[in-house]
């Protein structure tokens, strides 16, 4: 697909400073953009490129000053990446929205339901009893289980698994290979040191903008549903155990693990391979740096916490602190203990 630099403009609210006739059919990097790529500068450490890149239309801020004259074409708005951003995003639905119909070989059970100009990638299952809104894109081995429900403008990558009686809201992206209703970890100890295991009845409820990352797995809950609200976004390799919540616009980096029955609270920021415990609650804004542990409820709003065991982040950059300065410490310890010891010798008249 071919743009023109005023078509894009308007797409974004810009400012076309130069040739609006100006076109591109691809984007590329500042630093590595060719001719006919469109690029963004947002960096300040990027700057350099502004001037170098053979770009034909870039993207920038409107209080960035020029130093030298440009051959490219650019368009000034409030904010180059989220601008560059909604662009990408209006570029992908402009290319998925093109796929449509059905794949052969793939298997529609006769009860499903299916809604306007949906695609069904080849080797995809749609179960019975199930409901595919509008605009659904199904990419290529997907398994859809028994009265799952997928609301309208969602999309599911090759390979993802949604189990029965599952739902998933509208403007959903679930990347490659997650599992969406897994059984959850649930098994009773006996008396012989065996473990029986705990039906799980409950479901997945997905509401609406929430986008899963690829490998991700959200198991369904005992009794009830394990909840992910409406904006919340979870990276890769994701374990949401059974009958958690996920608040709204909480966001949640790579290889995280979620015990079953917490309930993390909106606006939440959770660093890439966190770990948190069962049956505790998270209040909003609270932010939990990388590879913390988090075994207690947090109480306090925009609680910024760290280590394991996770615990205040200002508190724990004091105690690095101390621990640096342990060699000197020792060292001045043992300097005083020995003075101590010359006035106590010198009192006695040693």
């Amino acid at each position: 697909m071919q743009f023109t630099a005023g078509q894009i403009a308007t797409l974004i609210n810009g400012q076309v400073e130069g040739n609006a006739s100006a076109t591109v059919d691809s984007f590329g990097k500042i630093e590595e953009a060719q001719q006919n790529q469109l690029a963004f500068l947002a960096n300040p450490k990027y700057e350099e490129f502004l001037y170098t890149t053979k770009a034909s239309i870039i993207i920038i801020n409107d209080t960035q000053e020029l130093k030298e004259t440009l051959a490219a074409t650019l368009i000034r708005v409030p904010d180059a990446y989220s601008a560059f951003a909604a662009l990408l995003r209006k570029y992908q639905q402009m290319a998925t929205q093109q796929l449509s119909g059905v794949e052969e070989p793939s298997f529609i059970h006769s009860s499903a339901v299916l809604g306007q100009n949906v695609f069904i990638g080849a080797f995809t299952y749609v179960s019975e009893g199930a409901r595919i809104g509008d605009n659904v894109k199904l990419f290529p081995g997907v398994f859809i289980g028994r009265n799952v429900s997928i609301d309208n403008n969602s999309i599911l990558m090759p390979g993802v698994k949604i189990y029965h009686e599952c739902t998933v809201g509208k403007n959903v992206t679930i990347h490659a290979g997650s599992v969406i209703g897994g059984d959850g970890f649930g098994f009773a100890p006996q008396a012989d040191g065996s473990y029986k295991k705990i039906p799980q009845i409950g479901n997945v409820v997905i509401e609406d903008f929430v986008e899963i990352g690829s490998n991700a797995t959200i198991d369904r809950a005992t009794i009830g549903s394990t909840l992910i609200k409406a904006g919340a976004k979870l990276d890769n390799l994701i374990q949401i155990a059974h009958n958690v919540e996920v608040g709204n616009n909480t966001v949640i980096a790579a290889q995280s693990g979620v015990s079953g029955s917490t309930k993390i609270g909106n606006n939440v920021q959770i660093g890439g391979q966190a770990g948190i415990v069962g049956h505790i609650i998270i209040a909003d804004g609270t932010r939990i740096n990388a590879q913390s542990g988090v075994s207690k409820t947090i109480k306090t709003p925009n609680t910024t916490l760290t280590g394991s065991p996770a615990f205040d982040y200002t508190s724990a950059l004091r105690s690095q602190a101390v621990s640096r300065n342990l060699p000197e410490l020792e060292k001045r310890v043992a300097e005083l203990e020995k003075l101590v010891q010359q006035l106590l010798n010198e009192r006695i008249g040693i």
